[in-house]
């Protein structure tokens, strides 16, 4: 069992709130995402549940349990860091059953469970090395394994791969989607990594300044975003967003794209936010009209960054790489109608 309640959740220093009134279910044995930019609470929420940080007002309830005030070891919880936090002078084994053996689990019991880890993570052939002599993807699956090895009800993991390079954070991210598979533990993630956050969870809770700006699957999050912010936050290349023009200075081409699209909407609009990929770019004279003023060929796509007139940002276009592109080309934009999004003056999403 792994189910985990918060129910109106603060966090305060001093006069400082940081967390500013949380409520969250967390589903036994599900894989929920805590994403958001630095400093948005994600870790603190997250080192709160594993009683690292006092909750200021609220309760915190794991297994029909109220936890708000239990010591962290008497939890049910196990915590993976961002840095390994590895004993250099104990062998991988003694890493990994250091907490058994404080519990006071025997030698022949102990060296079984540890064993049992080490294989479910493939590091079974490495238990008598030590950290000096592992490379950073293995340090960190010793790491994982120390927290598996308690068998607890939850484990939160805090950026635990952020220290790795590209190639080793996807490997990481794969090995640590089939340990939640085989596993069927209920686990917490944090990350500031928008990729690890939609490949990874179930869920996905977007927070922003001390709050959960939105919660559910990430798909859902992505097409159907409930503000401006999570919006922007998920996407890369980030969504396109134009605000209305000014009628007075602005061509009758954007006026007329703006009227076209707007209309769609239960109310005007204050802002229009369109994904890159559903922008196509077509011929000049069709469409709206655009400059390249950077084309990034990614090999299997491509992405531009095109100049409108009348728009103050620059508008992204992702394609595949199959039509290419050059700086200074002189194109046309054009929009897919079903996947614009429309947001009032407040960030919020129109119908």
């Amino acid at each position: 069992m792994g189910h985990v309640v918060l129910k109106n959740l603060h966090k305060s220093y001093g006069q400082n709130e940081v967390i500013k009134g949380i409520d969250l279910e967390v589903h036994d044995g599900e894989f929920l995402v805590f994403v958001g930019p630095s400093g948005c609470g994600k870790s603190t929420t997250l080192r709160m549940i594993a009683g690292l940080e006092e909750i200021s007002s609220g309760e915190l309830i794991i297994d029909s349990v109220d936890s708000t005030h239990t010591h962290a070891a008497d939890r049910g919880v196990a915590m993976v860091f961002q840095s390994y936090a590895l004993y250099p002078h104990m062998t991988v084994e003694e890493n990994m059953g250091f907490s058994l053996k404080m519990s006071g689990v025997k030698d022949k019991e102990r060296h079984i469970q540890v064993r049992q880890t080490a294989e479910v993570l493939r590091i079974d052939h490495m238990l008598k090395k030590y950290p000096k002599e592992l490379s950073g993807g293995e340090r960190q699956r010793v790491a994982i394994g120390r927290a598996i090895v308690r068998k607890p009800k939850v484990f939160l993991f805090d950026e635990p791969l952020s220290n790795l390079d590209a190639a080793l954070r996807v490997n990481m991210r794969i090995e640590l989607s089939r340990l939640h598979k085989e596993l069927g533990t209920t686990m917490i993630y944090v990350t500031h990594d928008q990729v690890e956050a939609m490949t990874m969870g179930d869920r996905i809770a977007v927070f922003n300044q001390g709050k959960i700006e939105q919660l559910g699957a990430p798909l859902s999050l992505y097409d159907s975003p409930s503000n401006q912010f999570v919006a922007s936050f998920l996407g890369s290349p980030r969504i396109n967003l134009i605000e209305k023009p000014n009628f007075n200075s602005a061509s009758e081409l954007l006026k007329t794209w703006w009227n076209e699209f707007s209309n769609r909407f239960s109310s005007q609009p204050y802002c229009i936010g369109i994904r890159p990929e559903h922008v196509d770019i077509v011929e000049a004279g069709k469409g709206l009209p655009a400059k390249v003023v950077l084309a990034e060929h990614l090999g299997d796509a491509s992405i531009y960054h095109c100049e409108v007139e009348g728009v103050a940002n620059l508008l992204n276009v992702k394609m595949s790489s199959e039509n290419k592109h050059h700086n200074r080309d002189i194109i046309g934009l054009s929009f897919k109608h079903a996947s614009v999004l429309g947001f009032d003056s407040n960030g919020w999403r129109i119908n």
